[in-house]
């Protein structure tokens, strides 16, 4: 997505970008790999039966590898002349990948809230099956999403991620359909799931009257919102910006100069949300069983006892000053 113009000059503005590129995405990549063995690490270690969120969390640790493992070829390739169909497979690795992590987070995010809102119809849903079925289907839609980037362009060599077809990639019903399906819908219903999550564990605090036990429950929710909101917002715009200057509505060189970088710096910051996925939910998880003693909410919920494992306490809070109650325990296993 690199711009270049005949009027314009863009190379101070790409050797910038590809400074950046180097000092941020070698550490993201290096990071972002160590952090996601670790929490499929967790998720072989201490889960003895797979529930919704493993599925889930599997796949998003999957698709944060695979854009991860595209980013040295995506350097490289930015910047050395490559053959067509490799540049098409690199680009629609990296965009496939990302796309898959926005969907499954947004699943995370809404079964996360219908937990919360609905605890004991949760709790009867268990089955891995729709869990399943909507990460295959995701994957399959946005890897057919992929195939306007096979399409042939004008030079059989050129660098990946500029240049892409004017007449497909670029065209107006793509990036519609680009920015309304694969960013705002999903925005919509991370934030509006995130936002009632709070809502409800805030009433529930208050008549517990214990801000320590709902702050953690509370805080992940919260970064979780950040996060996807820093990290997808920023690229989404710039590719409606670069949009305008593929379409002439912006001429402004000194503009198009300035989104030239920005598209290029929102890409970088978007590779950070697999270093974030992997802190968040690794993290979160350790926080949660430290401060809520799921041996204790075992003993007053003693039907769960049978197979409940570390990761379940995602899903316990206590509403009581005096002892720990269920409220919240969607990923129990049953006998």
């Amino acid at each position: 997505m690199t711009n270049s113009s005949r009027e314009c000059n863009f190379t101070d503005i790409d050797r910038l970008a590809n400074t950046l590129r180097l000092g941020i995405s070698i550490p993201t990549f290096i990071l972002g790999l160590v952090l996601n063995a670790l929490v499929l690490y967790m998720f072989c270690c201490f889960w003895k039966k797979h529930t919704k969120t493993s599925v889930y969390m599997i796949n998003l640790a999957l698709a944060d590898v695979l854009l991860l493992l595209s980013l040295p070829l995506k350097l490289h390739y930015s910047e050395t002349e490559a053959p067509g169909r490799l540049c098409s497979f690199i680009e629609s690795l990296y965009f496939v990948n990302m796309y898959s992590s926005i969907f499954i987070i947004v699943c995370i995010t809404f079964d996360r809230y219908v937990c919360i809102r609905h605890p004991f119809e949760g709790r009867a849903n268990q089955s891995t099956k729709w869990a399943i079925l909507s990460c295959c289907f995701i994957w399959a839609a946005t890897w057919l999403c992929s195939i306007p980037m096979y399409v042939s362009r004008k030079k059989n060599h050129f660098k990946c991620f500029s240049n892409m077809s004017q007449e497909v990639a670029w065209s107006t019903p793509y990036i519609v359909s680009l920015e309304f399906f694969g960013f705002l819908i999903p925005l919509a219903v991370t934030v509006f799931c995130s936002v009632q999550s709070i809502l409800i564990l805030l009433n529930h605090k208050s008549q517990a009257k214990k801000k320590a036990e709902g702050s953690g429950s509370l805080r992940v929710i919260i970064i979780n919102l950040v996060v996807f909101l820093v990290c997808f917002t920023p690229i989404h715009l710039a590719i409606c910006l670069q949009y305008l200057v593929k379409r002439h509505v912006i001429v402004d060189c000194n503009l198009q100069q300035s989104i030239s970088l920005f598209i290029q710096v929102s890409m970088i910051l978007a590779n950070l949300n697999c270093c974030l996925d992997a802190i968040f939910y690794y993290f979160a998880a350790k926080e949660f069983c430290e401060k809520i003693h799921l041996k204790k909410v075992i003993e007053r919920c003693p039907v769960f006892k049978p197979r409940a494992t570390q990761w379940d306490c995602l899903w316990w809070k206590n509403t009581s000053s005096s002892t720990p109650t269920c409220l919240i325990g969607c990923q129990q296993h049953y006998p």
